[in-house]
């Protein structure tokens, strides 16, 4: 395992501990969802430098790094992505491949049934881009390991991820200041519907709440 910094939401960092050799990623719990839109992209981007490398296969009694007790297979759905990653029970963190990240992230997406169709016709079996397992296109539309479903990594969808993120982080690192203290002394959010609390509209100066309201909108 290699760590390496990314940025966390809304401040400081994420190290994560990743994996190039197998290609897998552990994530200490809540990490994944830490991640600022830009790290996210940051970690796409080093993904893609190791696809070309051939995974080494997961092994079969995968063990938690804190604890040292067995992980579980899990499957999970992330929007409208079927996922699976490894879990500690202890709620210690998850071991999630490169390829599960990218689903879990909106990258990757499974292939519909006439795409499997086709790829059958020049394909008979394929390596599991999960779990590194065999998968037989004659019987399965999924890993019969780890569940992954048969997926590629789709251009279309890899540019609008990328759109997405890239405007959210854009969004994220340039909060307009001014703009976000009329929003706090006006005692709402911009576009909130909720009225100003009287009391709060005759104070002047900065209260406790106010400075937290700030804090909160500046990083949410």
């Amino acid at each position: 395992m290699e760590r390496r910094a990314f940025e966390r939401k809304p401040l400081g960092a994420v190290e994560l501990d990743l994996c190039f050799a197998c290609h897998a990623i552990w994530f200490d719990q809540y990490e994944s969802a830490q991640l600022t839109p830009g790290a996210v992209i940051k970690l796409f981007g080093q993904i893609h430098e190791h696809d070309d490398a051939p995974a080494r296969p997961l092994r079969d009694n995968l063990r938690c790094p804190a604890c040292k007790k067995a992980l579980a297979l899990t499957n999970d759905v992330q929007r409208t992505n079927r996922i699976s990653y490894y879990r500690c029970a202890e709620g210690h963190g998850r071991l999630t491949t490169f390829v599960q990240f990218l689903r879990e992230k909106n990258f990757v997406r499974s292939l519909s049934g006439p795409e499997i169709d086709r790829l059958k016709a020049e394909v008979k079996q394929v390596r599991c881009s999960s779990c590194g397992g065999p998968v037989s296109l004659e019987r399965d539309a999924a890993c019969s390991y780890c569940r992954a479903p048969v997926s590629i990594l789709d251009p279309a969808a890899v540019r609008a991820t990328l759109a997405e993120l890239s405007a959210a982080e854009r969004k994220r690192a340039h909060v307009d200041p001014d703009a976000a203290l009329q929003a706090v002394l006006a005692g709402q959010r911009p576009g909130s519907k909720r009225k100003a609390h009287p009391q709060r509209e005759a104070q002047s100066g900065f209260g406790i709440d106010l400075i937290s309201e700030a804090l909160d909108l500046l990083f949410d």
